[in-house]
């Protein structure tokens, strides 16, 4: 049963995925129901140990780390999802605008991809990509679009 559902959740957001890329005026913002699926998906990747998922959602801002400058730059904060879940957020900083004024307790929207650890996962790829071979990312913050 807990397969099925994975299967179907998969389907919906590789769906959303497909339709958003179809169709560029579908602005990327995360709806309550695409939320709500973004939770469920992640809870269900992160049970099953999956990565390379491609997930949609938002938490609160529970822990703002330090920065990653070792090649790449990355912002990174801890978000608790709906399901009492964290995620870190690696926001890639040399492509993408740091979000500024970013406090615990804040909601921020996301669309990357998803790799699986066993502190609750990593998103990446929250920003767009210059050669053109992954889906876009983006995060949300007090209604600024960061990509």
């Amino acid at each position: 049963m807990k397969k099925l559902l994975l299967i179907a959740i998969l389907a919906l957001v590789a769906y959303y995925v497909g339709q958003t890329h179809k169709n560029p005026t579908i602005a990327p913002t995360a709806t309550a129901e695409a939320i709500q699926d973004g939770s469920a998906l992640l809870q269900a990747a992160y049970q099953n140990q999956q990565s390379d998922l491609q997930v949609q959602g938002a938490g609160q801002v529970s822990r703002i780390l330090p920065d990653d400058n070792k090649g790449s730059r990355h912002q990174k904060f801890l978000l608790r999802l709906a399901t009492g879940q964290t995620i870190l957020i690696a926001h890639n900083i040399d492509l993408a605008q740091r979000i500024g004024g970013l406090q615990e307790g804040d909601t921020v929207e996301f669309f990357g991809e998803y790799e699986w650890n066993d502190k609750g996962g990593v998103v990446h790829w929250t920003h767009h990509d210059p050669g053109g071979r992954h889906t876009d990312g983006w995060l949300k913050h007090n209604g600024t679009l960061y990509q």
